[in-house]
Parts: structure tokens; sequence; C-alpha cells
């Protein structure tokens, strides 16, 4: 068998879930298109980008009517489309279907139904028969993921806009490039499982639980150190008052008292007049206190992330590559 009739053989044994996932992609499109023009159009019209960008991009501001212009204008457009987050939380499920149906029966199916065997003894070796099911599957999976992402990019910019940031969880992994690295991680961890367990329900269940253990581990664990976090002092006195446009994800905050003990946790007081707070229950001295990732790190972390996925993928890989070898 040929290069060309392989590719061809396996076009034919896939072609269904390519369309079947375009036809899904499609008819999602049809729900985020009209709904991402709305939110595009009130965004613009409420002026929302405009006030952001003469907020600036400074951890702390003077409170001015300018900015509480702006926070107001905020809250206005999430009652409206606030809801929308619940949408996003599909976005994050979609690279794990990806893995379970894509990556799981890629070599599970084929060995539980010995099919593998026949190709095997067209004069393709097992490595030929890997590198051009696995390549031809992941080109696929990797076009449509990076137009997903492309897609999911536009669509969240005005809810992010006008909330916390893109650092922040949900918004994170559903923009930028790490979408299309959550996904190939997916489809190689199903392949894998294939390989290991070699039956096609029991692979699925094991990619579907070892895609959430992964990513909840480095979203929770690894993502909040990939740099050291910055700690910010100020005083409820000062006018000043953190920046809603500076895109921080703020991981702590807190009131700390003259001698620096934190006081009163998940909580900040003022801005209060020069004469004080009045009655303020962490005593004289007292500053507000926040623990954060700066906004601007928003594409290194990004990139950071892909980078860890696409390593576990190219491992996942070379391990079911290595497992191919055992498949009687």
């Amino acid at each position: 068998m040929g290069g060309a009739g392989m590719i061809w053989l396996i076009w034919r044994q896939h072609r269904k879930q390519a369309l079947f996932t375009l036809a899904a992609l499609v008819a999602l499109a049809a729900i985020m298109v009209p709904t991402g023009l709305a939110m595009h159009t009130k965004y613009d019209g409420l002026g929302l980008g405009a006030c952001r960008a003469a907020l600036g991009s400074a951890s702390l501001i003077t409170q001015t009517e300018a900015g509480s212009r702006c926070e107001s204008l905020g809250h206005q457009f999430q009652q409206e489309y606030g809801g929308m987050v619940f949408i996003a939380v599909l976005f994050v499920v979609l690279p794990v279907l990806v893995g379970v149906f894509f990556g799981a029966p890629l070599v599970a199916r084929e060995v539980e139904q010995g099919t593998h065997r026949l190709v095997w003894t067209q004069g393709v070796t097992r490595l030929q028969w890997a590198l051009a099911k696995f390549g031809l599957v992941g080109a696929m999976t990797t076009v449509l993921a990076i137009g997903y992402a492309l897609g999911v990019s536009w669509w969240f910019e005005p809810l992010v806009g006008a909330s916390t940031g893109r650092l922040t969880y949900l918004s994170f992994d559903v923009q930028g490039i790490v979408p299309v690295a959550y996904t190939l991680f997916a489809l190689a961890l199903g392949v894998f499982a294939g390989t290991y367990w070699r039956k096609v329900l029991p692979a699925m269940g094991i990619a579907l639980v070892g895609f959430a253990a992964v990513r909840v581990a480095i979203e929770v664990l690894a993502r909040p150190r990939y740099l050291p976090a910055q700690s910010l002092t100020f005083t409820p006195t000062g006018g000043q008052t953190p920046n809603p446009a500076s895109g921080n994800w703020v991981m702590d905050l807190g009131v700390r008292n003259a001698a620096g003990e934190l006081v009163l946790p998940d909580a900040q007081i003022g801005p209060c007049p020069p004469a004080g707070c009045g009655d303020n229950p962490a005593g004289p001295g007292a500053v507000n206190w926040l623990q954060y990732q700066p906004g601007d790190r928003f594409w290194l972390f990004q990139g950071i992330e892909t980078g860890i996925f696409v390593l576990l993928t190219a491992a996942l890989v070379f391990f079911a590559l290595r497992r191919l070898r055992t498949i009687a």
C-alpha cells in the first residue's frame, strides 16, 4: 500500500468524525456570530473601549468621576451579557471532547476490531501506519482548533473588556493560543489511552479523567506560580483605587494594620477623605493590600502554558508509538 493509498484509507475511516465536528462548529458559529456581534456593538456603543483606554494600564489610579463612570458602564454591560459566561464553559469542554471522540478510538477501535492486522500485512510498518494516522488526524484537529480559538477569542473579547481582564480563570482558558495546545494534548492523551487499554470505552474514560486532572492541576497549582506574584499596598485615604482596566489577576487581597499584619482578609477599605475613615476596624495606619499577577503577563503566561502542553503532547505521542510495538 502506497503513502497516498494509506492516507486515503485513513481519511475514509475518519471522515465522518471530521464532518460531524465541522457541522458542530458550524452550529456553534450560528450561536457565536450573532451574540458576538451584539456584544461588540453594545460594548462600542457604551464607549467602554475608549473609557478603559483612558484609564491606562497602571495598577492604581486616582478615584475620579471618569473612573466611576467606566466602572458603571462595565456593570451595565455585565447586567445584560454577564450570563454569556456560562456559554464559555462549553468552550472549555470542547478540547476534551476531541480527545474522547477523536483520540481514544484512533488506535483502540482498530485493535478492538482487529483491522490493524490487515494494514500491517500490506507492506506498511507500524511506524508508517501510526505516523500517517496520527499526522492526518492531528493536522485536521490543529486546523479546527485554530479556527475555534480565533472565533472564541473574538467572541469573548467584550466580556473580558468589561470585567477583570484576560488572566483570570476561564478568560485565560478560552483565549489566545492555549486552546490549541489543550486540544492537541487531549488528542494525544486519547491516542495513548487507546494504545494502553486497547478498548474504546475504557480509553475514552481514561482520556476524560486524565485531561480534567492535568488541566486542573496546572491551572490551580502551576499557573499562579509561572512568575512570582507582585504585591501592592495603598492607603485608604490617598484617593487611589485599583485600576479596573489594568487587567491584573488579583490572587489575594485584604487590609493590613500598622504592624503589617493581615487583619481583614478578602476586604478593602476606602477610598476615604483625608481626615480618615471614621470607625476604622483595622486601626490607624491601616493599608489595603493586593497580591496579583500583572495583566501584561498574559501572552507570556500563554506561551509558558502552551509550551507545557506541547511537551506533554510530544511525550504522549512518543509513548504511544512505543506502546504500538507491543500490540499483537
